[in-house]
């Protein structure tokens, strides 16, 4: 008999790709997705998977003893609302399902005894960081969705000190790969570029594009999570990134095209740079995948964003309305 684990958000970008992994490990695996963030392409990827099961519920809907933790030897928790410019007008909402959304899964977790429960954490709790920035780095969340990711975090480590629920949580930089979201709110920038390039649009570059993001790809990332799951430690928290920031100028070069230049965006980070010698040290792993190679393998799949929405400077200058109102150029200490 095959393991079993939970992948909550298994239709979505990152937990499509833990449901890869684990089929290849050789686990079954039960998906708890809205799919309201995901593609069709990723749930096409699954419905036909003898080793997939897959429920369609909000995680705020979760009663305890559901039926998809049954036997379940890990849970791996990326359920949730990702876009951050949105959750500046809709706090309420983010922290509803990020937080309490959580505290259900975390219950069920509970309930069935699950040997180890891996929460998805956000590097964006750490605000406007000194880098590398380790675990131990001051949070100063600078927006909602950062709040409800990191009060989610809390949580989980609750249940682990308070009902003994074994948990790790990997905090997660800057995520790419295929499969990324591209539908729905403005935000990430590979959505946002690949769609533009593939229309033959100009890249939409903030400020100068000297701002530096820790890109890590999604094959690895998950392979950290597997790690997280795997490991006797627990209460343990994880930055992963690829230890090795890129310049979005240096992506638009890698991409190609034309460019446009928007304002600056204050309460942003100049860079993220994750130091990753704690999960490097503690769980033997390390990225393997290059940036140059990762970028080209997007896009030699470049048509996997046809469908994706076209943002062009008025889209982005309508859309980001609330993040000047409330967001300032100035650095926030």
């Amino acid at each position: 008999m095959n393991p079993i684990a939970v992948v909550t958000g298994g239709a979505g970008f990152i937990g499509s790709h833990m449901v890869d992994l684990l089929i290849e490990k050789g686990f079954d695996v039960n998906i708890i997705d809205n799919f309201i963030g995901a593609s069709k392409k990723n749930i096409n990827h699954f419905v036909k998977n003898n080793k997939v099961n897959i429920w369609n519920h909000d995680i705020r809907s979760l009663k305890n003893k559901h039926e998809a933790f049954n036997n379940a030897k890990y849970v791996f928790h990326f359920a949730g609302i990702g876009d951050i410019v949105p959750s500046i007008s809709n706090p309420i909402e983010y922290l509803d399902v990020n937080v309490i959304g959580t505290t259900r899964v975390l219950e069920c977790a509970r309930e069935a005894k699950v040997k180890k429960f891996v929460y998805a954490a956000s590097s964006s709790c750490y605000g406007l960081a000194s880098v590398p920035t380790d675990e131990l780095h001051e949070i100063k969340p600078m927006h909602p969705y950062a709040l409800s990711k990191y009060q989610g975090e809390q949580a989980a480590f609750h249940w682990h000190n308070v009902y003994g629920l074994n948990v790790n949580s990997i905090c997660i930089f800057n995520a790419y790969g295929p499969r990324v979201k591209t539908n729905g709110a403005y935000g990430a920038v590979f959505g946002v570029f690949l769609k533009q390039f593939l229309e033959n649009q100009p890249l939409t570059l903030v400020g100068d594009g000297s701002q530096k993001r820790d890109f890590i790809y999604v094959t690895d990332l998950v392979k950290a999570f597997l790690k997280a799951a795997e490991t006797s430690k627990n209460g343990k928290r994880y930055n992963v990134g690829a230890g090795n920031p890129q310049s979005i100028k240096y992506l638009v070069e890698l991409i190609g095209g034309d460019t446009i230049h928007l304002p600056k965006r204050g309460g942003e980070p100049e860079c993220t740079f994750a130091n990753i010698n704690k999960i490097k040290k503690e769980l033997n792993w390390e990225p393997s995948v290059s940036f140059e190679s990762g970028v080209l393998n997007m896009l030699s799949n470049i048509t996997d964003w046809k469908d994706a929405p076209l943002w062009d400077t008025k889209k982005i200058e309508e859309a980001t309305k609330i993040w000047f109102k409330y967001m300032k150029v100035e650095d926030k200490k």
